[in-house]
């Protein structure tokens, strides 16, 4: 089987079937994940031919180079001609093709014709449309803050979504981006399957608390990054080369789906000239090879994590009750984790189905015992676990390949007591599924920064073994849910936090019918009135408890919870950071999301 770090290549898949396609917070392509180790290209003095790319023979020696040195993806910032995709193709390489729309937005201020801008778009895109090799489309690059301002953010928005649309109409299996920046971070993309940001920051600390920034700001989506650097010119081959790698290696171990470094040569021509004054390349105008490129190379090879990394023994606890429909779905995904040290229990909860004898086909530990609850179910699995993690999973979740992986990393570098992830509800269920992940009463968590929640659910969470001991695990007066909301209360009075990494993603079979649906949400109201009981102090008059973060989910409920907010964009307009503040939620924007 093909690992996370295999190339791509022609041989493997052809076609449209072999594209890029999105799945969840990574990039897939053929049957395996695609983590995406690129570098810019570009640009350079255009040809007479008007094409902004180099000779031929000068793109090959390129490609061979990178391909050789581990990258698989590049970004061009104008379309690239169909030869150079051919290139790219035959080496194992995608290419993130620019469409340049920060080139037109000017016809906002001036009312141009906006037909001939989508003419425009289109045969760009046409030029490339279909070829195996496109990774994705970026209708535009960094369109300036002060554009913006001017212009105003939702005509700036209606813009680009428009852009995007003409893209897809001229390929519709082709993936579309924009390409933000920190002083534009609060333009809101939702037509973009990739979130793409530009990130230049030499403090490592400020690089790496900017990063769960932006995944939040990405959802459930994929980020890239797309462009991450440093000058040599001014900083010395050697910072060069260190602050790269360590850059490429924290957005990995964060869960970016990938980064591209600026750039793959000194060489670079704008505005009408040759830029000399700025050396921003892994190889130098000659193409002869600086340090950084070793180092990149080197941080690509042992992506996520490097193979020396701490992997302490994990035990991934399933509990069931008549979970024969999905169970098998999961332990598949259990037995497929890449992780050295994993101690995998099943928890048969009295089943009356084929919980057992399913469970009894995979490698794991079954432990059977009348029905209970889950709670008590839960206890059962931590009670018998040899790891010092815990982690749980539901019986209708498939956790990603790199789940514990994450989630190890997460404890090891934190002092939290406990960590959750995305769950994401996977294409093909159904319209009914699709529906009730987009409702209210789903299993979301909630944040109070963008690294630290509030409550974590028990679809996809993971605790210290020691944690657990010392509260007494699970309550197991609640027999079908809350107790996850009940443990993460009990953990924080004791002083402990519970953490969240955006790359410990799990796939969560939402309910396909009404009727299961409907006995969800009874059961969900049960344990909220257990939870009025215990925690009276947590509830209002009216019995209605406030987050104290952010709820986050998709669908209705982030429409009923998120108000349009004002941006901060510093006097005069200059603030580096151009943050946009949401008002919490108020009582009667709330309501909707109430457990009755």
């Amino acid at each position: 089987m093909a690992t996370l770090l295999s190339p791509v290549l022609p041989a493997a898949a052809t076609g449209p079937a072999a594209r890029p396609r999105v799945g969840g917070k990574f990039l897939f392509a053929g049957g395996e994940k695609l983590a995406l180790r690129g570098v810019t290209y570009g640009t350079f003095r255009a040809l007479p031919d008007g094409s902004e790319f180099p000779e031929p023979a000068v793109v090959e020696r390129d490609f061979d180079l990178m391909a050789r040195h581990g990258i698989n993806a590049v970004r061009a910032y104008t379309p690239p001609p169909r030869w150079l995709l051919d290139r790219a193709w035959e080496r194992g390489l995608y290419v993130m093709v620019g469409l340049a729309a920060e080139r037109e937005v000017g016809y906002l201020n001036d009312r141009r014709d906006p037909a001939a801008i989508d003419h425009r778009v289109r045969e760009r895109v046409r030029v490339c449309a279909g070829h195996p090799a496109v990774l994705c489309y970026a209708v535009g690059n960094e369109i300036p803050a002060a554009t913006v301002r001017w212009l105003g953010r939702r005509r700036v928005e209606r813009f680009l979504a428009r852009l995007a649309a003409v893209a897809r109409e001229a390929d519709p299996t082709g993936l579309v981006t924009y390409v933000s920046y920190p002083s534009t971070e609060y333009l809101e993309c939702p037509f973009a399957d990739l979130v793409s940001f530009n990130v230049y920051l030499e403090s490592q600390a400020r690089f790496d608390a900017y990063l769960p920034r932006l995944q939040n700001l990405a959802g459930e989506r994929p980020l890239l990054i797309t462009e991450l650097g440093l000058d040599s010119l001014r900083n010395g081959p050697e910072a060069q080369a260190t602050l790269i790698e360590t850059q490429v290696r924290s957005a990995f171990a964060r869960g970016a789906a990938g980064t591209f470094v600026y750039a793959w040569t000194d060489e670079w021509h704008r505005g009408g000239e040759d830029v000399s004054d700025w050396d921003f390349g892994l190889v130098r105008r000659d193409r002869s090879p600086k340090p950084a490129l070793a180092a990149v190379s080197r941080a690509y090879r042992e992506l996520p994590f490097p193979a020396s990394e701490p992997t302490p023994r994990i035990s991934v606890v399933v509990c069931s009750y008549n979970g024969s429909r999905t169970l098998r779905d999961c332990l598949e995904g259990v037995a497929a984790l890449d992780y050295p040290d994993v101690d995998a229990i099943v928890v048969d909860d009295g089943s009356t189905d084929t919980v057992s004898a399913i469970a009894a086909e995979y490698p794991v530990r079954l432990i059977r015992t009348a029905n209970r609850g889950l709670s008590a179910a839960r206890n059962t699995g931590w009670q018998a676990a040899r790891g010092e993690i815990v982690a749980y999973l539901d019986d209708d979740a498939r956790p990603d390949p790199q789940w514990l992986r994450y989630l190890a990393w997460s404890f090891r570098t934190t002092d939290h007591v406990a960590i959750g992830g995305p769950n994401v509800a996977p294409a093909g269920d159904g319209w009914i599924a699709d529906c009730v992940a987009n409702a209210p009463g789903g299993p979301m968590h909630v944040l109070v920064s963008d690294t630290e929640a509030e409550h974590i659910p028990g679809c996809n969470m993971a605790f210290r073994r020691t944690a657990l001991e010392a509260v007494g695990g699970f309550d197991p007066r609640y027999r079908t849910a809350g107790d996850d909301v009940d443990l993460c209360w009990r953990l924080m009075d004791r002083g402990g936090t519970i953490g969240f990494h955006p790359g410990a993603m799990v796939w969560h079979h939402r309910r396909n019918s009404v009727r299961t649906y409907w006995r969800q949400q009874l059961g969900y109201g049960r344990a909220e009135a257990l939870l009025e009981q215990k925690w009276p102090e947590r509830y209002n008059t009216l019995g209605h408890y406030a987050w104290a973060g952010r709820i986050y989910g998709n669908g209705l409920t982030r429409a009923l919870a998120l108000r349009r907010g004002r941006v901060y964009q510093g006097l005069w307009g200059s603030a580096p950071f151009q943050s946009l503040y949401q008002p919490a939620a108020g009582w009667v924007a709330s309501l909707p999301l109430m457990p009755e």
